[in-house]
């Protein structure tokens, strides 16, 4: 594992965790877990084989390959080999890492993709990181054979916030980011950032393969699940995200998301 240079970061600042020292993997799936306090994050790095970030408890925001990942107790990010990223605890969090081979990785995708994760599958993770290999490698080795087959039958979404490599497209992201209620036109953003609207528009939809819009739209529901999990109300999010009301943030996350918002932390 290398530590590489750090991509744009948000949150809170908090303590950087020490990436786990394995150069190479003494099963074909291998979990690590531990307690994550909120702003807790690995530095960035790339493994040598691909991973599965997943916390049965709490929220993690995964940045990975210029889009950002935020990943409730109900799914997973699965991150292919060699891909850089970074994970942060929005909140406490009970990380479960796994770890996978390429070798019974075949049929998983070759980009960063959003996992749902079963019940099943859960219990299985929990019971892998539990499991002592030296003590019951036959056992140990069914746990892998299993999960591998799980992995290929959880629903994929595409969810994600794309983020642009341009310098300047990256302070202006980070400052909606940050500021989800900022409601100055395009053309004041153009103005600070030196640029025609029209230019501004162009390049940021060739960098994201998104409108504006449409990213923000994107940015709005990942912060309201955030906060979601923290236990903050639809109202005082709604006013968090800039909407003028309620009503009007509840209609939109159940346009993106199929749900209400107290549905949707009620499911999980």
């Amino acid at each position: 594992m290398k530590r590489q240079t750090r991509p744009a970061t948000s949150g809170a600042a908090g303590r950087e965790l020490a990436v786990p020292p394995l150069r190479a993997l003494p099963w074909p799936v291998v979990a690590h877990g531990r307690q994550m306090a909120p702003g807790e994050h690995f530095p960035p790095h790339v493994h040598g084989w691909n991973q599965l970030a997943f916390a049965t408890d709490g929220v993690l925001q995964v940045s990975a390959a210029h889009a950002r990942y935020v990943i409730s107790p109900q799914q997973a990010l699965w991150i292919p080999t060699g891909t850089l990223h970074h994970t942060r605890a929005l909140g406490d969090a009970s990380f479960r890492n796994l770890y996978v081979a390429d070798a019974i990785a075949a049929g998983m995708p070759a980009q960063c993709m959003v996992l749902d994760v079963s019940p099943l599958l859960r219990a299985l993770i929990i019971e892998l990181d539990g499991t002592r290999a030296d003590d019951d490698g036959p056992y140990y080795a069914a746990l892998c054979a299993v999960i591998a087959a799980q992995l290929l039958r959880q629903p994929r979404h595409a969810r994600h916030l794309p983020w642009p490599q341009d310098a300047r497209l990256q302070r202006w992201c980070q400052a909606l980011y940050d500021q989800p209620d900022d409601e100055r036109p395009m053309q004041a953003w153009a103005a600070q950032l030196c640029v025609s609207t029209r230019t501004l528009a162009r390049h940021f939809e060739r960098e994201t393969g998104m409108s504006v819009r449409a990213w923000r739209t994107r940015l709005r529901v990942l912060r309201a699940i955030e906060w979601l999990a923290q236990g903050r109300s639809p109202t005082v999010i709604a006013h968090a995200l800039g909407y003028a009301s309620a009503s009007a943030f509840n209609y939109m996350f159940r346009v993106e998301m199929g749900v209400s918002p107290l549905q949707w932390r009620r499911s999980r």
